[in-house]
C-alpha cells in the first residue's frame, strides 16, 4: 500500500507567502516603478563610492591604478587616533551636535504646536510660509547676515543691546571663541526652525479631532489638550526622527562653521569634515581624509543601532 506524503507545513505557508508577495508587487507594479529611479540614485551615489574606502587602507596615488596602489593597513587610522588636533575636532563636533539636538529639534516641535493652537487661519498661514523661507537661503548668506548683525560697526545686536543699557561698548562677537558653539546654534535654528517643524504639524494634523472635542467636554483647557492629546499623538513621530537625528550627530557638515569661522575661533569651530578637507583632500592626503570619513560613518552608525536599541527596549518604537 503507497503512503502519499504531504507536504510539510513550514513548506506550505512559505509558498502561500510567496504567492501573496508576487500578488502584491504585481497590484502595485507601478509604484515599484515610480521608485526605481530612487533607488537606483541610491544605489549610484550611496553604495557604489563605499568602493573608494579602500583608499583608508592603502599610500592612494592618483596616477596609479588600483592594483599599484600600496597597501598601509591601519596605517593612517593610528595617525589619526594620535593627532592631538583630531581630539579637538571630534570635541567641537559633538558639542555642536549636542547643541543642535537639543535646541533644533525641541524648538521646532513646540513651534508645530504652537502655531497648531492659532485660530486665525490667514495668520496662521503667513507665519508658516514665512518660517520656512530661511530654509531656502544660502549659508553665504546666512553666513553674512549673521555677520553684519553680530558687527561692532553698526550691528543690530549691539545697537539693541547698547540702546538698552546692558552694554557700554560694542562686543566682539565673532571673536570670542567661547561664543561660536552658541552662534552656530542660534544661526542653523533661524534657518531650519520653520522647515523641521513641517512633519510635526502634518502628525498633529493626523490627530482625530473628536479627541479634542471630547477633552473640551471633559473640561480641558489648551495646555492639558497640549499634553494629553498632541504630545502624544505625535510621540511615534517624534521618537523615530530623534533615533535618525541621533544617528546623524556627528554628522553635521562643514559649511556652517567654515563660513562663520575665523582664524582666532578656528580652534572652536574646526569639526571633523572640515578637517577631513584642511588636513586630507586640502593636502593631498586622500588616504587619510577617507580614513576621517570611515571613523565618522562608524561612529554614526553605532549612534544610530545604540539609539534603535534603547528606545525599542524603553518605548516599542524602532526604525529597523
Amino acid at each position: 500500500m503507497e503512503t502519499i506524503t504531504q507536504p510539510s507545513k513550514p513548506a506550505s505557508a512559505k509558498k502561500i507567502k510567496s504567492r501573496r508577495f508576487w500578488k502584491t508587487a504585481v497590484q502595485q507594479r507601478y509604484l515599484y516603478l515610480m521608485s526605481l529611479p530612487f533607488v537606483i540614485w541610491v544605489f549610484v551615489f550611496s553604495y557604489i563610492p563605499i568602493w573608494g574606502w579602500t583608499m583608508a587602507f592603502q599610500k592612494y596615488r592618483p596616477n596609479k591604478t588600483f592594483f599599484e596602489q600600496e597597501w598601509v593597513g591601519f596605517q593612517y587610522f593610528q595617525e589619526l587616533l594620535s593627532d592631538d588636533r583630531f581630539y579637538m575636532v571630534l570635541r567641537n563636533t559633538l558639542a555642536m551636535s549636542f547643541l543642535g539636538l537639543l535646541v533644533g529639534f525641541t524648538v521646532p516641535i513646540l513651534f508645530a504646536v504652537l502655531i497648531n493652537e492659532l485660530k486665525g487661519r490667514f495668520f496662521k498661514r503667513s507665519l508658516q510660509t514665512i518660517s520656512y523661507l530661511p530654509h531656502f537661503v544660502s549659508w553665504v548668506v546666512v553666513a553674512g547676515i549673521v555677520y553684519k548683525m553680530l558687527s561692532t560697526e553698526s550691528g543690530g545686536v549691539n545697537d539693541l543691546l547698547m540702546w538698552l543699557g546692558l552694554i557700554d561698548e560694542p562686543i566682539q562677537f565673532m571673536a570670542k571663541g567661547s561664543w561660536f558653539w552658541g552662534i552656530v546654534t542660534v544661526s542653523d535654528l533661524w534657518k531650519e526652525m520653520g522647515w523641521n517643524s513641517i512633519i510635526f504639524l502634518a502628525a498633529i494634523t493626523g490627530i482625530d479631532p473628536e479627541q479634542f472635542e471630547a477633552a473640551k467636554v471633559d473640561g480641558a483647557g489648551r495646555w492639558r489638550q497640549i499634553w494629553h492629546i498632541t504630545l502624544p499623538g505625535i510621540r511615534s513621530v517624534i521618537i523615530v526622527l530623534l533615533i535618525l537625528s541621533i544617528g546623524n550627530l556627528i554628522s553635521i557638515g562643514f559649511e556652517k562653521q567654515m563660513l562663520l569661522s575665523n582664524p582666532i575661533v578656528i580652534d572652536y569651530a574646526e569639526v571633523l569634515d572640515l578637517y577631513a578637507l584642511n588636513y586630507g583632500i586640502g593636502l593631498n592626503r586622500f588616504s587619510f581624509g577617507t580614513a576621517v570619513g570611515i571613523f565618522n560613518s562608524f561612529v554614526s552608525i553605532i549612534l544610530l543601532f545604540t539609539a534603535n536599541g534603547i528606545f525599542k527596549r524603553y518605548s516599542k518604537e524602532s526604525v529597523m
